[in-house]
């Protein structure tokens, strides 16, 4: 990659590692209804009007229906689960079950019709992958955390299914404008659930600031960053960022809250990235049916997060 590709993916890395961190901080002073849609909304208020000087939002209307799906799956549902698991659980075990996505997606597409062959290599990298997802949330589930664990898996099935989706119904228009019409439509959505959970009281700085940086930095910025990715060094390099992001989730929810780094943790990080990397080997496709669409790359990454 060209330097400037490098300087991307090293932003992006660690940008989409952050979340984690800034949730953990905003669930202390603010609802999850409140959380959400301040980063919803302070995102669309930023990429909205660039989307608009750019023309990218005026022939979306035709496709409506696939759009609000995509807010559903990519935003309506996983950030408020995500928010709400993180209340029990710590960012850096988040982070790490949410690496889970493309391993999810190998399954996903495989199930709704995609053409790559499942050879013994992506197999080995299911299980390895499932084993590590296992070490981790095992012991927290035990110990009455089954819904928060629950609820972090769910958030990757959700984060699977939105590339499929764009892949597979939205991957004609630009990407700036589908996210943020859905960024937008999202905001909408929450709008009457946080108004009535609003904080009585100004909360502290450590919470303003953390969610503004959730809106600005890992949303808004995160997506221009990425769409610039993606044109200097391609789609299929540019997802690799998903295998560097839970290390940056572990790395800051043990450098700045203070969270434990297990032996349990290292073990599941290595699992749950050689299965990563494993179960997206590229392989020769199948010879697809009639009808079918070509193999689904994007599963090899996520959008968000």
């Amino acid at each position: 990659m060209s330097r400037r590709g490098w300087v991307l993916f090293a932003l992006m890395s660690v940008i989409w590692g952050m979340p984690y961190l800034f949730i953990k901080v905003a669930d202390g002073g603010v609802s999850v209804p409140v959380l959400v849609f301040t980063r919803l909304a302070v995102a669309a208020a930023l990429l909205l009007p660039l989307a608009i000087r750019r023309r990218q939002i005026a022939g979306l209307w035709r496709h409506w229906r696939w759009l609000v799906v995509f807010a559903t799956v990519e935003m309506i549902i996983p950030w408020a689960l995500l928010s709400d698991a993180e209340r029990h659980l710590s960012s850096s075990m988040t982070g790490l079950l949410v690496a889970s996505v493309p391993i999810i997606g190998v399954v996903l597409a495989r199930l709704t019709g995609g053409t790559e062959r499942l050879t013994v290599v992506r197999w080995a990298g299911l299980l390895i992958g499932l084993a590590g997802v296992a070490v981790l949330a095992g012991r927290d589930a035990l110990g009455g955390d089954a819904w928060s664990v629950a609820e972090v898996m769910l958030v990757a099935v959700c984060y699977a299914t939105g590339p499929l989706i764009v892949n597979r119904k939205l991957g004609e228009l630009p990407g700036l404008g589908v996210n943020a019409f859905c960024l937008s439509f999202a905001a909408i959505v929450y709008a009457p659930a946080a108004a009535l959970t609003w904080p009585a009281t100004v909360p502290s700085a450590q919470v303003l600031a953390s969610l503004a940086a959730l809106g600005v930095i890992c949303t808004a910025l995160a997506f221009v960053l990425f769409f610039k990715l993606i044109a200097e060094v391609g789609p299929a390099r540019a997802v690799v960022i998903t295998y560097v992001n839970p290390a940056v989730a572990v790395a800051l929810g043990v450098a700045v809250l203070g969270e434990p780094l297990t032996a349990g943790i290292v073990a599941a990080f290595v699992l749950i990235l050689a299965g990563s990397v494993l179960a997206t080997r590229p392989s020769r496709p199948s010879p697809p049916p009639a009808g079918l669409a070509p193999a689904d790359e994007s599963v090899r990454g996520a959008a968000l997060r």
